[in-house]
Formats: C-alpha cells, structure tokens, sequence
C-alpha cells in the first residue's frame, strides 16, 4: 500500500478444503466497511474472488467502473474510489487475493509501475505462503492496520499548550475523529454547538453521542469521506430550528471535522446531504438498499416500470421516464412516464440498435451517457430531436448477466448537472433495474407460456347443443406456473348428434406443464373412447388403463356423464371426484355422491360403476374440481354445502351470471393454492 500510495486494503486467503476466500486482514479503513465481503464464495461476481478465479490482476477505475461491472459493491459503497484486486499464487497454487484501493482522485487507468510494484509484492507474499504450507508452519492471525504510522510530533514547531489555545479562539466547532469514527478531540465551540459537554464526547462515535444524529445516513457521510478521502459536508437540523453544517476533511489516519451554523439552508430538509465540492444532491445508501428490496418484489414489466417511476425517478429528481427494452436487435417501449403526448416517443418503439442514438449507443457499449442540457445533447447527437419538453437526461444501459436488456432513460426538466458520485449512483441503480427487468421478462414470457399452453389444451368453446345449455369457467392457480391439471369438455355423441352428450370433468394432480400435459391427453382419450360409442363405465376403465401405461406416476380424478336431455337423464361414472350438485327445477339441490371407483392410474383392474339420474327440463348441473371448494379455513363439508345454498339461490339466472357469481363467491378470485374449472349444465324444455 505504501509503495503504490493506496490507502486501504485486503489480504484474503483461501480455506482450506473449500471453494472460499476469507478476509485474513485489513489495513487502513475498519473492517466493518468490508463486513458483507468477510467470506467470499470463489465464483461470486467480486473483484478479489475474480482475481483468484482467473489467477489476474483486475482494475476498477472509478465509481461508474464499479457500478457497471460490479453493482452488488457499488450498492453498499456508492463513493469514488478506484480498486486494484491481484491473486496470490505461484504456478502450482493459489492461495487467496489481494485488494488495494485509491481515493477518487486517482487517474482512471493503473500505471506500469503500480502495476509492476503490486504484483511483485503479492508474488513475494505467495511465495513466503508456499513455503509455509511446505514446511507445515500455519498461517498466524495478525491484527488490522487502520492508520500508517503515526505523524511526527508538532510539539517542536507548535506547542501542545498554545495549539489547544489558537483551537480554542476559533468561532466553530472542530472535532477529530478516528478511522471507527470515535471523537477523538472536540473543542468547546463544537460541545455548545451539539449541546453536550466535552466529557460525553470523547471516545464515542459521532452520531451515537448525538441523539439527533442518530440516523444512518449521516454515518453514511462518515463512510463517503473516508473511502473516497474527498471533503464531504452535510446539514442536520437540531431541534427545534437550528440548522449546523457539519464539512469533513479526510485523511488516512481519521477525519477533522469543521462544525458551523447555517441557517440560509433551512429549507433544505434534515437529509439534504451535499457532496462537499459539487453542492449536488445524493440518493442516500439507505434509499438504495431501500429501492433495492423493492425491485426484487416486482414481478412483471409494467411492476419494474411503475416501481422506477413511483420510487426511483422522484428519488433522484427526474420528471420523466422512458424504460426501453431489448428485443431483435431493436428498441421498444415498455413504458413511460412525464410524457403526455405518446406520438413523443412513437420513434423509440421499433429503432434498431445501430442507429445513432443515445440511447441505443448506451445500450451497445454499456456505458452510460450523461447530458447536462439540451446543447450538450446536440452537440454529440445534432439529428436527435428531444422528446417533450425535457433538458437533461441520462440514459443508463440496463445490463443483465452480461445480457442487454434495455435502456432507462431519465429526464429532467431543467439543465441538471450529473456530478461523478450522482453518476455512480444512478449506474448502480441502472443495474438493480437491469436484473428487476430481466427477471420480470422472464416472469411475463412463461405467464404467456403457461397460459397460451392451458388455452389450447382446454376447448376454445363449448358447442351449442339441442336441451342443454352449457357455461364454464378456467382459473389457474396463482402460485408456481399457473398452470394445472384441471380439464372439462362437453362433446357431441353417437349418430344422434342433435339430441345427446357426454360431459367430463377432471383434475390431474399437480399444477405445471407435467400435469397440463397429461390433461391434454387424458381429455384427447376421453373424447376418443366417447366418439367410438364406449359406455361411461367403459370410458373410464379405458382412461385409466391408458394413464397408467404412461407410466407418469400421476393420478387424476374424474367425473364422466352421458346426457340425454331429450329422455330426461343422464348415467354418471365417477373416479374419486367431487360429487356434481343437481338442482331441479324446484330450485332444491340433490348432491350426487352416488357410487364411483378409485383415482385414474392407481390400479388396473379398477371398475368404475354408473348411475342413472334424473334429469327433467330446468335442472342444474354442476360440475367442478376441488379447488373451489377446498380452503385452509373452511371445512369441505361446509364449503359444499355453502355452494348448495349458493347454487338454490341464484340457479334460475343466467348460466353465465351463474357461473361468475359461484367463482366470485368461493373466493378463488384473488390467491389460489391449486386451480379451479367449473362447467355448469342446464337441461332446457324442448322447443
């Protein structure tokens, strides 16, 4: 560290037996700034782990550096600095990684002589580890360097008496704090300013002595100064009116702290921080954490956008949005915000990455691009034609595993400066929205998926029959694919086509494409067994022999009739369903719990008997899978029952008034644990 001038650093070590990097010691800032980084997987996307993976030197230039390649860093330390990360290995092991790190200020390249001087000390270090393990001596624990070696005394220049004096006179506050943030020194002025005697002070970090500094992005601050060794300030306010300005002056062995009134920024609110040499506003690290939890709860396109929209666009002072996604080679618009008029961005929707724009080159290069004002924009793109009525913009490439997938495009309404720690704090959160999108395009293409593959395996339509009127109803369940095994079908049958049918509802067990799949062979089966003129007995024994040839391990359970409303009955086969509900025409409601056989696919030699029922001009019949009556806090018994009454209530509406009010009543329309199918018959008077 010395040698290159970094001011912090890591030494990591392989465990032995184990793909994973420990922290073995730290030097020139606490461990607590590394503490998500202690233990380390070997294939985790972080500089150090990387170094050791591919046994090279790798470079991070800069906070926009670290946002792009390294989000997961640059979320939990959004400050400028540059880090250099080296293995530690000869040519027949390696044995851990190095890091080093700069202040901001370093050049945004690594020179040959650091480069030179880093890898000839960790090649010494893994030589005198070689050694080591050879001769069997175990590595010792050594303890943290937090500062270098301390500075010559100022005692012969400036006495220790009359600097405490020439302190004293000064009309603010100064404070000295050490590299854990501990007060170290404080004067009188700073001990009226911040309300607490000296004596309370000293020993205790900052924001803990200091109720009304008790919040963590004013440790925050703390954090940003000395990782990137840039004077940093903020403004608190201390009850009840006054506001204080409190200005950091880093160095490597702790912080000077300058603490004056500043009652010009009340207005500014208690977490308006301000970099120290810009005077721009910064998302706090806590507001990212914060967005960052809530992008992992969304789920599909539009939840990313509205969540960028509603939370991330307002956090950082945007007025408009446009979110661009990938797809072909070309740009389309998955959703904006701040744009009245669409016909703005019609000429987004369709471009093609190799058009000069900013926002396709953002996306091809990775890198983000930054526009202050309109004439900044004009001078690099003269063709671009701002859309609205906007000023500023930045357009950050959203980059997933590598992966383009798209371009978020901030707006604002006035000419708005992007200083470097704003830019490394919209980059990272470029790439938190990257893998929010990516994984909420994937979310959308298997809903589409799963329900395009349910659509064609369940009928299109019921067909129009002579004395039956036919309604039915399909709900996925809402967890996994949100697809299942539920099936129904109403299918014409014999040579009197106009006067008879079979109907057949059924339930494979499970809810995914394994289970949908069979569905749709066991409903092809039943309709072929019913088109061949096979009995309902017959048709049954025939689907479960076929489902245990499959050999799928799954069962299904089944309800099979043969209608005949022209003769006023119906003969019914059923395999471990549900029973149907019978509502005749007197508006009373008859469960059918008559005789059936076991589940399909368990036993070969099953037999499934039938019976004959009633069916006169008016009745009812309701066909349905468990997962409408089944609940964790509803007893089947009654959820039956329940439906009866439902069913005598409102059984003379219409069929399809029906059918919604019976799904809407069992509460399956909102979370659903498995899916539901319901298909209601009514038997109609001839004409």
């Amino acid at each position: 560290m010395d040698d290159v001038h970094a001011h912090s650093g890591a030494v990591y070590l392989l465990t032995p037996g184990e793909p994973v990097l420990e922290m073995a010691v730290m030097a020139g800032l606490p461990r607590a700034f590394a503490a998500p980084w202690e233990r380390l997987g070997l294939s985790a996307p972080i500089p150090v782990a990387e170094a050791a993976r591919h046994r090279r030197l790798v470079w991070v230039g800069g906070e926009q550096d670290m946002a792009r390649r390294y989000p997961r860093i640059s979320v939990v330390l959004p400050y400028p600095f540059a880090l250099a990360a080296l293995p530690v290995a000869t040519d027949r092991a390696t044995y851990g990684a190095v890091f080093v790190t700069w202040p901001g200020a370093h050049p945004p390249e690594l020179s040959d002589w650091e480069r030179d001087h880093l890898t000839a000390a960790c090649d010494r270090l893994a030589t005198r580890l070689e050694r080591a393990h050879e001769t069997g001596r175990p590595i010792r624990p050594e303890p943290d360097l937090l500062s270098p070696a301390p500075l010559a005394s100022v005692a012969g220049t400036l006495g220790t008496v009359e600097a405490s004096r020439l302190v004293a006179r000064l009309p603010y506050g100064l404070c000295a704090l050490d590299m854990q943030g501990r007060i170290t020194f404080a004067n009188a002025a700073s001990a009226e300013l911040l309300g607490l005697p000296v004596s309370a002070l000293l020993g205790m970090q900052l924001w803990a002595s200091v109720p009304w500094l008790n919040d963590p992005v004013y440790e925050d601050r703390y954090r940003a100064a000395l990782i990137s060794q840039q004077v940093t300030s903020f403004v608190a306010l201390r009850p009840p009116s006054e506001w204080l300005s409190f200005r950091l002056y880093p160095s490597t062995n702790g912080l000077s702290v300058r603490i004056t009134r500043a009652r010009a920024v009340a207005r500014e609110g208690p977490a308006a921080f301000r970099h120290g040499e810009t005077g721009t506003r910064l998302v706090s690290i806590s507001q990212v954490l914060s967005l960052a939890g809530a992008l992992t709860q969304a789920v599909g396109v539009q939840d990313v956008v509205q969540l960028v929209a509603d939370e991330i666009a307002p956090a950082v002072g945007s007025q408009g949005l446009v979110m661009l996604g990938s797809e072909a080679g070309r740009l389309h618009v998955l959703g904006q915000r701040g744009y009245p008029d669409p016909r703005d961005l019609e000429r987004f929707d369709g471009m093609q990455l190799s058009d000069p724009s900013p926002g396709t080159h953002a996306l091809v290069s990775g890198v983000p691009a930054f526009f202050a004002s309109a004439q900044e924009l004009a001078r690099v793109y003269p063709d671009q034609r701002p859309a609205g009525d906007m000023a500023a913009w930045a357009y950050l490439p959203l980059i997933a595993s590598g992966r383009p997938v798209g371009t978020c495009v901030l707006a604002y309404a006035a000419p708005h400066p992007f200083p470097a720690d704003e830019r490394a704090v919209l980059t990272s959160l470029s790439g938190l929205v990257a893998q929010a999108l990516d994984r909420a395009r994937l979310y959308d293409a298997k809903n589409k998926l799963a329900h395009g593959l349910q659509a064609a395996l369940l009928p299109h339509s019921l067909p129009s029959l002579p004395g039956i009127e036919a309604a039915a109803r399909y709900l996925p369940a809402t967890q996994g694919m949100e697809i299942g095994g539920d099936f129904y079908d109403l299918v014409p049958t014999g040579a009197e086509v106009t006067a008879q049918a079979a109907a057949v509802i059924g339930d494979v067990q499970g809810h995914n494409v394994t289970a949908a799949g069979l569905m749709g062979q066991i409903r092809t089966a039943v309709r072929a067994y019913t088109t061949v003129g096979q009995s309902p007995g017959e048709v049954m024994s025939s689907t479960n022999r076929l489902l245990i040839d499959l050999g799928t391990e799954l069962f299904a359970s089944c309800v099979y009739l043969r209608l005949d409303p022209a003769h006023g009955r119906l003969v019914m086969a059923r395999a471990g369903h549900p029973p149907p509900l019978l509502r005749r025409p007197d508006g009373k409601v008859r469960v059918l719990d008559l005789a059936g056989g076991p589940l399909l696919g368990i036993d070969a030699g099953a037999v499934y008997p039938t019976t004959d029922v009633a069916l006169p001009p008016g009745s009812l019949l309701a066909l349905y899978t468990d997962g409408l009556i089944e609940s964790r806090d509803v007893d089947i018994e009654d959820a039956l029952a329940g439906l009866a009454e439902l069913l005598a209530e409102i059984g003379d509406r219409p069929l399809d008034e029906v059918a919604d009010s019976i799904v809407h009543h069992s509460g399956t329309t909102a979370q659903r644990l498995d899916d539901v199918a319901l298909l209601l018959l009514r038997a109609t008077p001839a004409p």
